[in-house]
């Protein structure tokens, strides 16, 4: 087995597998210390990487020309390396069943170009159990190497949060196992290097594991009550906001807040833990329960939507023009994955066929081709009978009544439904404005 001695004094590289928005942060930050391979299987990612620039926005410009990564399609660059880390994505698939392909597929290119004594660490949020019982098989049967004698395995989650430049990977815990002690004390010294907050010792891959999914399922739940709290207080009358600021004086009262729960993590994750408890014979009734919640709440905001239309007498809704600002999953960032505010246009295109969607964070090609969906420039919004603010991007949240009206037709109520609660409601009612926020 290789040492930390040997990835210290740059004999063994680093490889890191997947440079998306968990592998590239990382690639680039274990390079101020140690030799590093990044490898991608998309050519147009590594040229762009190569070119210096990031996509994801995750990594700057400076910081991407600094580091010190040797970017490769080719699998046999991973040959060199004492250290493979995996941070391929895990989605579910349409049936809401985990999709380890990705995860599978890293496997089978890692095994095929793995050398003795190299430690396999993965980052990918799995299910307890999935790195030894169904990524070791494929590593084993692609290398012809035994698990624990030849090659090592590990576990250590990521926990980056797209768009976030405060808790960033040098500054969150980073949970560290591997399948010896040995394993996990050259796991942690790597991971140590860089990450200032320190790490935490788990005592095994699958305690590991299950602390990375449940992390994201907690917040999950969390998110769930506040919406099913918020269709409680929109039948009562009742503004939620005005409900959570209040209950926010008590110390205890958790800072949540209702809204569409999409992304890699939190709309993924539970599914992951759901699928092997029903694996095992149990139905976890609660997780499931706030999923159905956070699943549905695309469906309510546009139905809202439909009301508020049919209330205010604008017309026919088959004929209303709707915008819908932002598709991304959250604020301020480009990405597309997961992304709820789908199942808003969705629901509305159920009821009119002309439903115009901006966002100057999305990629447009990348929105054809994952939600077949056409976005509009600013200019295009015009004419509207209502506006949906579905992503709380900066751009829209400087938005002034006088910039929103002149968006709709004239002479109609111009009716604003603001998901996040971004904007100025007092100012817009004032105005005349119909407003609804969840």
């Amino acid at each position: 087995m290789i040492s930390f001695d040997d990835l210290k004094s740059g004999k063994s590289p680093v490889a890191v597998v997947g440079l998306g928005y968990v592998g590239l942060p990382l690639a680039v930050a274990l390079s101020r210390h140690f030799r590093v391979i990044g490898f991608d299987i998309s050519t147009e990612r590594v040229a762009e990487l190569t070119a210096g620039h990031d996509r994801t926005r995750e990594v700057t410009s400076e910081a991407l020309s600094a580091a010190r990564v040797d970017y490769t399609t080719a699998p046999a660059e991973l040959r060199k390396a004492g250290v493979v880390i995996v941070a391929v994505p895990t989605p579910i698939d349409a049936h809401r069943n985990p999709d380890l392909r990705p995860v599978r597929g890293a496997s089978a290119t890692v095994g095929a170009n793995l050398s003795k004594g190299t430690i396999v660490c993965f980052e990918s949020t799995v299910y307890p159990g999935l790195t030894e019982e169904v990524c070791v098989p494929i590593l084993e049967e692609r290398s012809g190497l035994a698990c624990g004698r030849d090659f090592f395995v590990g576990y250590s989650p990521e926990r980056i949060n797209p768009g976030d430049k405060v808790h960033t990977l040098e500054s969150i815990v980073k949970v560290v196992a591997g399948q010896t002690p040995e394993v996990r004390e050259i796991l942690a010294g790597m991971y140590g290097a860089v990450v200032r907050a320190g790490v935490h010792l788990a005592s095994s891959i699958k305690v590991a594991e299950a602390a990375k999914v449940i992390e994201n399922t907690q917040r999950d739940l969390n998110i769930a009550l506040m919406n099913e709290l918020a269709l409680i207080f929109g039948r009562l009358g009742i503004d939620t906001t005005e409900v959570l600021e209040a209950a926010r004086t008590k110390w205890n009262f958790l800072p949540f807040s209702p809204g569409l729960v999409g992304g890699h993590c939190i709309g993924v994750d539970p599914y992951y833990l759901t699928f092997k408890a029903e694996e095992i014979g149990h139905h976890p009734q609660v997780i499931l329960a706030g999923r159905r919640i956070n699943d549905s709440m695309g469906k309510h905001v546009a139905e809202t939507c439909v009301k508020m239309l049919i209330k205010n007498n604008c017309g026919a809704v088959g004929q209303a023009r709707i915008g819908v600002l932002g598709l991304t999953f959250k604020e301020n960032v480009p990405d597309l994955r997961n992304t709820r505010v789908i199942d808003i246009i969705a629901e509305l295109r159920e009821y009119c066929p002309e439903v115009l969607v901006h966002d100057p964070h999305a990629d447009q090609a990348e929105a054809m081709h994952e939600y077949g969906l056409q976005l509009c420039p600013a200019e295009a919004l015009n004419g509207l009978s209502a506006l949906i603010v579905a992503v709380a991007h900066e751009e829209f949240t400087r938005l002034s009544p006088q910039s929103l009206q002149a968006m709709f037709a004239p002479g109609v109520t111009p009716i604003v439904l603001d998901v996040k609660g971004v904007l100025d409601r007092a100012g817009l009612t004032a105005q005349g404005f119909g407003y609804w926020r969840l």
